[in-house]
């Protein structure tokens, strides 16, 4: 578990850094402080993982039908998602946030490809039980 750790805080920084970053770009995108960007960027991460797959499932036949053009609109939706929940941190509409949303994965995506060695995040299970 130890060594799931750098790489979950890499993930967290370049979540942060690219949430910052988007922060300049967008005018209705404000952090109020620093501790509203980190935990903003840390309740994105949660959000992804945890809300997006279940609103994924079940809008299914619509991402279908738009050829996955409605993945843009979830991302949006969990932008504002964490927005609504943590103080200090605004976003002005619904556009901010979609083409935000747009931008910051981008971005998180070259400064992952750009710190990322080649490797995987995680090694693959070799063998153990499930618990």
């Amino acid at each position: 578990m130890i060594g799931n750790l750098a790489p979950f805080l890499i993930h967290w920084g370049i979540t942060s850094l690219s949430l910052w970053v988007g922060s300049y770009v967008f005018a209705g995108l404000k952090f109020s402080n620093t501790s509203a960007l980190v935990i903003s960027a840390l309740l994105l991460g949660f959000v992804n993982a945890l809300v997006k797959p279940v609103l994924i499932f079940l809008t299914l036949p619509l991402t279908l039908l738009t050829l996955g053009l409605f993945l843009l609109v979830i991302n949006a939706l969990m932008i504002l998602l964490v927005s609504a929940i943590v103080k200090g941190f605004t976003v002005s509409g619904f556009w901010t946030a979609f083409f935000a949303s747009i931008f910051i994965s981008g971005l998180s995506f070259l400064i992952g490809a750009f710190l990322s060695d080649g490797s995987p995040p995680m090694p693959p299970l070799q063998g153990g039980t499930w618990l």
